[in-house]
């Protein structure tokens, strides 16, 4: 009889291998701390919340995080089954609404025949096989717990997420619609600004005043770049964000006819189009500081704020020297590691990360060898740098092109040498699938 594996977390990671297990008919304990007690980031009781944004980047093929989206498909993915069926317009990206998607996720977990979910905190190892998917905000108890697992300390970071409004509130008589490079039905909102309104905005921005890390240790935190606080990217110098987040690349102002100095984008939040969201503005501003200094932006003066953004801790494992590229510890014991706790950063980077662990598990206990993933496919990329044990002064890694291969006639044109990668690596993970029928 098949032992029942113990997922803990049920966030995409989670999600992803307690769903890869039970449809590989393995009974699984999902075990998930919401609604009893919530992290400092969340707040909705439903699994695979999202917390820093509702996108789930480009859709393209040739592009990395495109390419990772139909690899997750073709391995049977429940979250791009439910991000399909939440989507919501975003142009060229994969967007969700957030609380649509999340019921979704849930539902289907909570229908499945093998999977029993208990709710409450976990503080100790549990017993047997287990997948730890507990993610970036793993609560203190169980980081003490992972920390004596893994011999030493975990590393850590601070992440953060940007505020959501209201489409209402804003100036219609100041913005415009338009996805860059007329990509998209005009997906995004765009809040222009003249030369001289940046440039107030930048000074009130980087004199702004920002919060203390109450829940958190108190060192000068180490924060990843790819979720840099606005604020922190702004002091590197005046143009930082104008070449950044607020970049005019591939806009036009209707109004002017002409590109603007820069511009805020706005992406919708949920199916009916009544929040958006603010592209690149993770923040640790003050509340009051953000309503006053965003409110500089035009379009945004009487702009509502229905959640601020917030800077939160973001725990990850020393992989490299602890994790096979099947996600398993190097000691040999059922213990599996998934998700952002791994070092890999993105929402659909850590959901990928939990199927290959799911499906690893479920190998392992029918006595079938590892599912180890071509370097040619972005997940076995993923897999193979998180667990690559040359690698120092180990930061965590989204999908991006350069940790595939190069191709074995370089093409100089970049889109048709994306598009040429991502193919090889799409049949290269079909032929791995057409060999396990």
């Amino acid at each position: 009889m098949t032992p029942q594996v113990t997922v803990v977390g049920a966030g995409l990671a989670g999600c992803e291998a307690a769903w890869a297990l039970a449809q590989a008919g393995v009974p699984v304990l999902l075990r998930e701390m919401k609604p009893e007690k919530y992290s400092p980031a969340h707040t909705y009781p439903g699994f695979a919340e999202l917390v820093c944004s509702n996108s789930l980047k480009a859709m393209r093929l040739e592009s990395a995080a495109g390419l990772l989206k139909e690899e997750m498909r073709m391995l049977g993915s429940v979250t791009m089954e439910a991000a399909a069926r939440t989507a919501v317009s975003a142009g060229g990206a994969l967007a969700v609404d957030r609380r649509a998607f999340s019921d979704e996720v849930t539902g289907k977990i909570r229908s499945h025949p093998l999977i029993q979910v208990e709710e409450g905190e976990v503080t100790r190892l549990p017993q047997g096989p287990v997948i730890l998917a507990t993610g970036p905000l793993t609560s203190q108890a169980f980081t003490r717990e992972i920390e004596t697992l893994c011999g030493g300390k975990g590393l850590s970071f601070f992440d953060a997420a940007a505020p959501i409004v209201t489409a209402a509130s804003l100036d219609q008589e100041k913005i415009f619609y338009a996805a860059r490079y007329d990509r998209g039905e005009a997906d995004y909102i765009n809040c222009p600004m003249s030369k001289a309104e940046y440039e107030a905005f930048y000074q009130e921005l980087i004199h702004g005043e920002t919060a203390p890390l109450h829940n958190f240790d108190q060192a000068s935190p180490q924060v990843y770049e790819g979720c840099m606080p606005i604020e922190v990217l702004a002091k590197r110098g005046e143009d930082a964000i104008r070449y950044g987040p607020l970049k005019p690349v591939g806009l036009r102002d209707p109004r002017t006819g002409h590109r603007p100095w820069a511009v805020v984008q706005l992406r919708r939040e949920n199916a009916e189009g009544s929040l958006y969201n603010m592209v690149g503005f993770q923040t640790n501003l003050k509340f009051g500081e953000q309503k006053r200094i965003f409110s500089l932006i035009p379009g945004l003066e009487q702009a509502e704020f229905v959640r601020y953004g917030v800077m939160h801790r973001n725990t990850f494992i020393d992989s490299p020297r602890l994790l096979e590229p099947t996600c398993f510890l190097r000691d040999g014991r059922p213990i599996a590691f998934a998700g952002q706790i791994t070092g890999v950063e993105g929402y659909i980077e850590s959901a990928a990360c939990g199927i290959l662990a799911g499906k690893n598990m479920a190998r392992r206990l029918a006595g079938r060898p590892p599912l180890i993933l071509p370097r040619e496919t972005m997940l076995g990329a993923l897999a193979a740098y998180i667990s690559d044990p040359t690698v120092v002064n180990f930061q965590p890694m989204g999908s991006n092109m350069g940790i595939l291969p190069p191709l074995d006639k370089p093409i100089r044109d970049k889109r048709q040498r994306y598009a040429q990668i991502a193919q090889r690596a799409v049949d290269s993970l079909r032929a791995v699938l057409e060999k396990e029928e």
